[in-house]
């Protein structure tokens, strides 16, 4: 108990030294700064324990191109129709209209060719054996005094489908052509539609075959549908090389020319000739240029020369294809695309660090002036780390309706993934 008679003393506590007092404050002072510099640690390292940034690829290439130069101007025939194709690229164009029109022995390519697929044969082989009979060798002397082309035949005679097939082909023998259509099909309506099945099958919407010759003029086409035929049937080992002859010796007839004089010139290597009253001059034709070391197979076709009779008709038909066949070879060259060290993307990491992508070489391509062209890039992921000149990816280019040329990427300087202080500066 508290006795206020008794008197109190008080202890006097001792005030710290300005010395005790400095060294808390620097005590204080080192804590902060170490609490400071675990904090910026922890944010230092916090980008180290994330995965560096992805690399950044940008295309710098064009997806399209037109090869420069002007584009070929093609010496259409006046009258008729004409169609002009390069294989594996695509069409040089058309003229006189796309209306189905009478094709004469034309018509015998697609008898040729419905034979030949589905009784192949090889090069050089000669196939099974058919046997005109006295029905067929009686209607000779009918076929000769219609004016229609023929080869002779007698009943008995025994012809191979190779010889058939050059009889239908190189002097355009209707008689023929009828012979193996029934020979084929047992009759020469079964034929007919088998014909008309396959036309329908290639796409040729603007064609309708009566007959297996072509002589009745209601068989019809246009000089489009006959290019796409014509790509077909030059597709066939045995059909290529019949119609690349210049003659063939056949039995009863001998020997036998083709019908298509320009075989043998300006590369030409087939295909048909055609002509009637109501047909005029016609020709599907195939031509073999060689350009930077391929070879490349021109398509065409020209329906309807006008003429007093075959022989004339045929000239003109010849004198217009040739020009064209000409022009077409002329025209397509091989094309630089992509040239050696140009740029086709870039590589990016962090600021400072990245590499090019430029082609390994020149990059080429077959065509001719004002022909587009698609260029496709595949580069595939991009490493942390990747020395400099060395392959990564691939350049394509591909010239219309072209199989595409491809060649390698090759990068530029040496690619490094960025370095620890690079990843601290600069984190955001």
């Amino acid at each position: 108990m508290y006795d206020s008679a008794t008197p109190q003393v008080l202890e006097r506590v001792p005030r710290p030294s300005p010395h005790r007092r400095r060294a808390r404050g620097h005590r204080l002072l080192i804590s902060g700064l170490l609490i400071l510099l675990l904090a910026a640690a922890l944010v230092a390292v916090e980008p180290l324990r994330r995965p560096p940034p992805a690399l950044t690829v940008t295309r710098t290439l064009p997806a399209s191109m037109i090869l420069p130069g002007t584009a070929p101007t093609m010496p259409w025939p006046k009258a008729g129709q004409a169609a002009l194709a390069v294989e594996g690229l695509g069409s040089l164009g058309t003229s006189g209209g796309s209306d189905p029109v009478p094709i004469a022995s034309v018509t015998k390519v697609m008898t040729a060719y419905v034979i030949l697929t589905e009784h192949p044969l090889d090069r050089g082989e000669q196939g099974p054996e058919l046997t005109v009979s006295a029905e067929q060798a009686a209607a000779y002397p009918r076929e000769l005094a219609r004016g229609e082309s023929l080869v002779p035949v007698v009943a008995g005679a025994v012809f191979t489908e190779r010889q058939a097939l050059q009889a239908v082909l190189l002097p355009s023998a209707n008689n023929m052509a009828r012979i193996l259509a029934a020979w084929d099909a047992g009759s020469i309506e079964a034929f007919v539609a088998k014909m008309n099945r396959t036309a329908a099958t290639l796409g040729m919407a603007n064609t309708h075959y009566t007959d297996p010759s072509g002589f009745d003029p209601g068989s019809v086409s246009t000089a489009v549908d006959q290019v796409t035929l014509a790509r077909k049937a030059m597709q066939l080992p045995a059909f290529a090389e019949i119609v690349a002859q210049k003659t063939a010796t056949l039995p009863v007839a001998g020997t036998v020319k083709n019908y298509n004089s320009l075989v043998g010139r300006d590369g030409v290597v087939g295909i048909k000739t055609g002509s009637t009253d109501e047909a005029g001059g016609c020709l599907v034709f195939a031509a073999v240029v060689t350009v930077g070391g391929r070879r490349i197979t021109i398509l065409g076709a020209v329906l309807g020369q006008p003429g007093a009779n075959t022989p004339v008709q045929l000239d003109r038909v010849f004198r217009a294809t040739r020009p064209l066949v000409r022009t077409a070879a002329a025209a397509i060259g091989v094309h630089p695309v992509v040239r050696a060290g140009d740029q086709v993307a870039s590589v990016q990491g962090l600021p400072g660090t990245g590499t090019t992508l430029s082609a390994a070489q020149d990059l080429t391509v077959v065509g001719w002036p004002g022909m587009p062209v698609r260029l496709d890039v595949d580069i595939p992921a991009v490493p942390t780390r990747l020395p400099g000149g060395t392959e990564h990816g691939r350049v394509s280019a591909a010239a219309g309706k072209g199989t595409p040329a491809t060649i390698a990427l090759r990068t530029g300087v040496r690619l490094e993934p960025p370095s620890i202080w690079d990843r601290i500066r600069q984190h955001r």
